[in-house]
């Protein structure tokens, strides 16, 4: 059986991102391909390299059961498009500046998380919300946008892989 590989990105990785992250990996972790997928998160700018998960997307995850404390920001490299098998946006903005950068042979590799998570028609719109500048209740509503996903696109993925 071969391993599958998931990149979740945002633009800084310290809100959107690392909450997949951690979310999706504690469901491949309490699946029986817990050895077959791994998972990562990057973002598409720089400005938070090396650093933790905003603090409050990791108190609301701690709060559900799932730990981002061992996640830290980076931004996508070049490599990143031949490594990973499925390279999820959390938004538009971040798709485009994948597409911009990702080399024309592995353009099939890029998704949008509510799209690829079918989640987007029933929720009337396409990206995850960036949550940073807002309240915590823009925290809660990303945190169950992608508890929902995580588990359709594993869904997905144990469907067409295993």
């Amino acid at each position: 059986m071969s391993k599958v590989s998931v990149l979740f990105v945002c633009m800084g990785n310290i809100c959107r991102s690392p909450t997949a992250h951690g979310i999706f990996e504690h469901f491949v972790n309490n699946s029986p391909l817990s050895k077959q997928i791994l998972v990562d998160s990057a973002g598409t700018q720089s400005h938070h390299n090396g650093e933790k998960p905003d603090k409050r997307s990791s108190e609301l995850a701690q709060e559900k059961g799932y730990d981002l404390r061992y996640i830290r920001s980076r931004k996508v490299v070049s490599e990143d498009f031949e490594n990973f098998d499925y390279i999820i946006a959390m938004d538009s903005d971040n798709l485009s500046d994948l597409r911009y950068k990702c080399p024309e042979e592995h353009l099939g590799k890029l998704h949008l998380f509510l799209e690829l998570g079918d989640v987007a028609e029933s929720r009337g719109h396409v990206d995850v919300p960036d949550p940073y500048y807002g309240g915590m209740n823009g925290f809660k509503y990303v945190l169950d946008l992608v508890e929902e996903g995580s588990q359709n696109i594993l869904g997905f993925i144990q469907a067409k892989h295993f």
